[in-house]
């Protein structure tokens, strides 16, 4: 049984940064993908960023290039989105997502369709 859990999320200042974690458990192979999403109120739930272990492909939200960085710790089964200059639109319930696939022939890397298992999600808040 899959089980992702992510932690790091929290109040921070625009401009500031921020990482938050995902630890993943239950993955029987190397083939597997996986990636962060965020949901604002009253909007709809958008990919952020993607990481295909097999290829080490990563993808990225055109809101979030060149802010925001996708990475993998092997030892501790847990992979990381560290957040810098984030801005006010950052503010969402960011979610960690997986599957046991290397991506999809159908969806692309960010589509919420790609992935089978979802974490609890953890609040990022910015505001002065």
């Amino acid at each position: 049984q899959v089980q992702l859990v992510e932690s790091g999320g929290g109040l921070v200042q625009p401009g500031g940064s921020l990482r938050l974690s995902c630890t993943a458990s239950g993955f029987t192979s190397d083939d597997f993908a996986i990636a962060w999403f965020r949901q604002a109120p009253g909007k709809d739930r958008e990919g952020v960023s993607s990481f295909i272990n097999s290829s080490g492909r990563t993808s990225y939200a055109a809101a979030v290039k060149g802010r925001f960085t996708i990475s993998r710790d092997n030892n501790k089964n847990t992979v990381y989105l560290q957040m810098n200059s984030l801005q006010s639109d950052d503010t969402a319930v960011y979610y960690c997502a997986a599957t046991l696939e290397s991506g999809s022939p159908i969806y692309p890397p960010l589509s919420p369709f790609v992935y089978d298992y979802w974490g609890q999600g953890t609040q990022v808040t910015v505001s002065s």
